[in-house]
């Protein structure tokens, strides 16, 4: 557990799996429940918390539990396993009902906890002085004892770890007008929030509320995507995404209860830019929005924990909120538990993606332990993976496996070559897990797959006439997309000279067919930062993000295709609007500007430590701070268009500019005035 003072614990991934059951079944379709169709692991409903301690005094303690169960204090006896309780009867043992005070001591003390609960994930609090529920508290399922669990989240023992505690604000609306027959309702932003409507019972008993994303979505009755009727008793409409609603008849009182996990301001980014200074402030709301209990796809639609929505929220992540467990809870949530059957979400590459994510959270948190937790499940779904090769080991798809890639017409006949790609970047994760755990053995045969696929892949996919990997050998089209060639300069499948051919003949080239969607712009423009091709990313953020900010964009949207205008623009999936108008994987300009203009890298050595090489070329003027990892640390920089000013808080780290190479050091200021002149060194 993270926590030393008391605080509810539980199987470790019990609270996770719980609440991603709720966030994955909570989906609601024009007055349908639409659960997610891939697996959905359970959580355990029978656990024992139990801990050994040597007492010099008598003390007391109280045990609350969330389920049906026991306490058993067990004396005179330090050493012993779970399995021998029941065997031994030569020590003193008494056993209590929860709730009631415990005396024990002074001499050797065992406390077990024993908990049964259907409905929700058990759990325990553990009030005393001396003993309580922080570190050292072990979880037996009856199978795999396991450190037990907490959160900073479930520290008061009057709640239970199967709600929630979002923060609340009620907010009225900022405007309403008659129309159509009722009453519209609008909100400046978007949120999530259940809708209080404050009308007399009968009214209440035959209203019905039509929320929106847009105007457009609130005034169609029929093809609105939600639809409420309120709680007679309380007015209240269920937690859904809210900016628009039309009530028919006559106006009532509506608020909206926002609901929202707080997390802390860590970063800002102001610049003389006000269009990107919008991009920035715009994706940081859609992303603050899209994470709750766990990183999801958009909040009005899905609500769903998806793979590859993780794997970029973590880059996200990473340089905005600067919070681990979000990350730990997404990946415990969606990995779920063995035995695999199928892949996470049912997408080849999204289970590929959760393995990268995996290596991505422990580069920003140095997490050894949740690495060590992990790991086992990291190798079990590359064993499934691997289980589903062809004669050449090559990843294939397999009845209702989905191979997705990107909204995008791609040749998908035969094993395709992005899946490849990103399976041989998959075993070099697992190269790098085993090696961080010291398993150096399991490190050299994971890095002998992953070179041996590469190979492969440059043979079977790589067109030398096209100066490009094609798609599929096997439909014999040759096809070229931008997916495939910018996954293979991600994934380290295309060497120094392809990379260059493939910039020439495939990024640079307009015959091609262009991305729409921000899923795919992520890796576009990724690919690009690291080819030093900086030109081309501002002005595509400022094109593509800028172009959803002319139509009016309050978060960013699931696709952007702008020859699309009117309310078709809010269509998808030949869905009336079925377009997530707030979606997770749109707030990446957040990690592009952080990443690739402001320059900010983690290296993680003895100490952590910081790079930052910005690109102050495309800025008069520059005020930004970022987080350095994910224990607090931080970097500011602030530039004036002649004076640069940098300082790292909680770490050391090297700064690149003006030609030159400048030591950070922690709690320092590092003043550089322009090119021309020396380092004026550094102001404590």
């Amino acid at each position: 557990m993270e926590h030393r003072a008391s605080g509810w614990m539980w199987y470790p991934g019990d609270l996770e799996l719980y609440h991603a059951l709720r966030q994955n079944f909570s989906r609601v379709e024009r007055g349908k429940g639409w659960p997610a169709y891939w697996k959905s692991s359970g959580f355990r409903q029978r656990v024992a918390f139990w801990r050994t301690y040597t007492l010099e005094a008598e003390t007391q303690l109280r045990v609350l539990a969330h389920g049906t169960g026991f306490v058993r204090l067990i004396e005179e006896r330090a050493n012993w396993h779970i399995d021998e309780i029941s065997r031994q009867h030569e020590r003193k043992e008494y056993k209590y009902a929860f709730g009631e005070t415990i005396t024990c001591g002074p001499g050797n003390v065992t406390i077990v906890i024993h908990v049964g609960r259907i409905e929700a994930m058990p759990s325990a609090y553990v009030e005393g002085d001396v003993i309580c529920s922080d570190e050292g508290w072990t979880a037996d399922d009856y199978n795999e004892p396991q450190p037990a669990a907490g959160s900073r989240y479930f520290r008061d023992p009057g709640q239970d770890p199967a709600e929630w505690p979002y923060a609340e604000e009620q907010i009225p609306p900022a405007g309403s007008r008659e129309v159509e027959g009722g009453t519209l309702y609008c909100w400046p932003e978007e949120m999530t929030a259940q809708l209080k409507i404050e009308a007399p019972a009968d009214r209440l008993a035959q209203m019905t509320v039509y929320p929106g994303e847009s105007e457009d979505e609130a005034l169609d009755p029929e093809h609105c995507y939600l639809r409420w009727k309120p709680d007679a008793a309380t007015g209240l409409c269920p937690r859904c995404a809210v900016r628009y609603v039309f009530i028919p008849g006559d106006p009532v009182q509506v608020t909206a209860v926002s609901q929202f996990v707080e997390y802390p301001e860590r970063a800002s980014f102001s610049c003389d830019d006000p269009l990107l200074n919008r991009i920035w402030e715009v994706s940081e709301r859609t992303f603050r929005l899209c994470s709750g209990i766990f990183f999801i796809d958009g909040i009005k639609r899905d609500q769903w924990i998806w793979s590859g929505d993780a794997y970029q929220s973590i880059f996200v992540n990473r340089y905005l909120l600067a919070d681990p467990e979000i990350e730990t809870r997404t990946l415990t949530a969606l990995r779920g538990s063995d035995p695999m059957y199928s892949h996470i979400n049912t997408i080849m590459d999204y289970s590929l993606f959760w393995i990268l994510s995996v290596m991505e959270h422990d580069h920003s948190a140095g997490d050894p332990g949740y690495l060590t937790f992990i790991y086992p499940k990291m190798r079990s779904l590359m064993d499934f993976c691997e289980q589903r090769t062809d004669e050449n080991g090559f990843l294939t798809a397999r009845e209702r496996d989905w191979v997705y890639i990107d909204w995008a017409e791609l040749d998908k006949e035969g094993p395709i070559a992005g899946e490849q790609m990103l399976y041989a970047a998959a075993w070099d994760a697992m190269s790098a897990a085993a090696g961080k755990l010291g398993r150096e053995e399991e490190a050299a045969a994971y890095a002998e797959k992953a070179a041996a696929l590469r190979q492969k892949i440059r043979r079977y996919y790589w067109s030398e006439e096209r100066g490009a990997y094609i798609d599929s050998y096997v439909s014999g089209r040759n096809y070229v997309s931008r997916q495939t060639n910018i996954l293979a300069i991600r994934t380290g499948c295309a060497d120094a000279a392809q990379q260059g051919r493939i910039l020439r003949g495939v990024l640079h080239d307009p015959e091609i067919p262009a991305i729409r969607t921000p899923y795919f712009q992520f890796y576009a423009l990724d690919a690009l930062g690291t080819l030093g091709e900086l030109d081309t990313v501002l002005s595509t953020i400022r094109s593509y993000w800028g172009g959803m900010l002319e139509r009016g964009a309050v978060t960013f949207w699931e696709e952007f295709d702008p020859t699309v205008t009117g309310t078709s623009q809010y269509d998808m999936y030949g869905d009336r609007f079925g377009k997530s108008l707030c979606h997770a994987w749109a707030a990446s300009p957040v990690y592009l500007l952080a990443r690739y203009f402001v320059g900010l890298e983690t290296v993680r050595e003895e100490k952590l430590r910081c790079v930052l090489r910005p690109q102050l070329q495309y800025f008069g003027k520059l005020d930004v701070t970022l987080p350095v990892g994910m224990d607090g640390a931080s970097a500011e920089l602030h530039w004036d268009g002649e004076e640069l000013r940098v300082r790292c808080s909680g770490a050391e780290g090297t700064l690149y500019v003006f030609g030159r190479e400048t030591a950070l050091r922690d709690g320092a200021e590092a003043v550089l005035r322009d090119q021309a002149l020396q380092p004026e060194g550094f102001v404590v």
